[in-house]
């Protein structure tokens, strides 16, 4: 499985429910599972979650080191306000 690091903002959903755990195992085990995003956030990759009618995001990226790949999630949360906070957070 690919090595997972968190930035700030995403580091204080690390330890939250099990429905981000689950699918941070999930981008670990197939990283392309997410939607690829375009324009201002090529490169990033964004994943839906749907819990109790609710929609949440996480999105993340891979970084290509020379000792592998690693999975960084970059942010996590409610889809309101989500991808504006997202390109503030990525400036």
């Amino acid at each position: 499985m690919i090595p997972v690091v968190y930035t700030p903002i995403a580091e204080k959903y690390k330890n939250l429910k099990k429905l981000y755990k689950d699918a941070i195992t999930n981008i670990r085990v197939n990283p392309l599972i997410g939607d690829a995003k375009t324009g201002d956030l090529k490169g990033i990759y964004s994943l839906d979650i749907r819990y109790n009618r609710t929609n949440y995001e996480l999105t993340y990226r891979i970084s290509h080191l020379d000792n592998g790949d690693i999975l960084v999630v970059i942010m996590a949360g409610t889809r309101k306000n989500f991808y504006k906070e997202l390109k503030r957070y990525m400036k």
